[in-house]
């Protein structure tokens, strides 16, 4: 019982980082039809920027928000001077072309920080909590709350503020929203801003549990990117229930099965799900047709 615990709040820790990754995905795609896959890499430069400003003598609260500040900017001219330029492409040749931008933020990344992975130091105390007979860090615990502020922050941008309906409006029909002074190209730069501040964020929460280094995002991106496919693209719900899901599977399969097995147990779950469920646990079938 006690292992069984262990299990879940490990699993719920990367799982919610799995999740705000997944967000981040959801954030773009509804918006602009594309998926970026270099989300992962915002996850990298949030970890590796944090320290650096820590390096330079920057308190660690102006250090956090700098580095929020830092990676939403690069989100936004990554939108702004590729993805804008090429949005007449088909939908393969912007996949392609996020693929392109990955490999290239992580070649710039291994030339400013090197190969080796860097210690950032936690929120607060290392000091673990006994649950039930399991442990669990402090920063396990600010990295499953950073995620529900996540969702509410999201969920309140989406549902109670004018830009939350001015993207919406362009997710359901960018044409309508044209007609009514809404800009498509400013909503498609927020969406990119808001995830790679999602991805800022993930990368800052969980850096004291697993040390950054310069190829970290590549994997982050594919299980954010899996968890969103789980859970339905295009569902802000969804990815947070595939990401959790994603992360208890692995969890588990580390520890009952094997830890060099946990990634093959992760994904050949998510792959009989799909088969069962194609379009995702809380996707619509119709998921992927449309496009600014």
């Amino acid at each position: 019982m006690t292992d069984s615990i262990q299990f879940l709040i490990s699993g719920l820790t990367i799982g919610s980082i799995y999740a705000i990754v997944a967000l981040g995905f959801v954030t773009i795609y509804s918006v602009t039809k594309v998926i970026n896959l270099a989300q992962g890499e915002f996850v990298m430069l949030g970890g590796m920027t944090m320290f650096s400003l820590i390096s330079l003598g920057l308190p660690y609260f102006v250090s956090f928000f700098l580095t929020i500040v830092i990676v939403v900017a690069i989100g936004w001219l990554l939108e702004f001077m590729i993805i804008r330029k090429a949005k007449g492409a088909d939908p393969l040749s912007l996949i392609i072309l996020t693929i392109g931008t990955a490999i290239f933020i992580r070649g710039i990344a291994g030339m400013v920080w090197g190969k080796n992975a860097v210690k950032v130091d936690s929120f607060t105390s290392d000091e673990p909590i006994s649950v039930m007979g399991a442990s669990i860090t402090p920063q396990s615990i600010w990295v499953m709350v950073f995620m529900l502020a996540v969702v509410v922050i999201l969920y309140i941008l989406i549902e109670k503020t004018m830009i939350g309906k001015a993207f919406r409006a362009c997710s359901v029909n960018p044409m309508a929203a044209r007609l009514m002074a809404i800009s498509p190209k400013k909503m498609s730069s927020f969406s990119f801003a808001l995830s790679a501040g999602f991805g800022a964020l993930a990368g800052l929460v969980i850096a004291p549990i697993l040390f950054p280094s310069y190829d970290m995002g590549m994997m982050l991106g594919i299980k954010g990117f899996s968890a969103s496919i789980l859970g339905g693209l295009g569902s802000a719900p969804g990815a947070v229930i595939g990401g959790l899901l994603l992360g208890v599977i692995e969890s588990f399969g580390a520890g009952y099965i094997s830890s060099g097995m946990k990634d093959a147990i992760a994904f050949g779950v998510v792959l009989m799900l799909l088969l069962i469920r194609p379009y995702g646990l809380l996707g619509e079938k119709n998921v992927g047709k449309g496009g600014l």
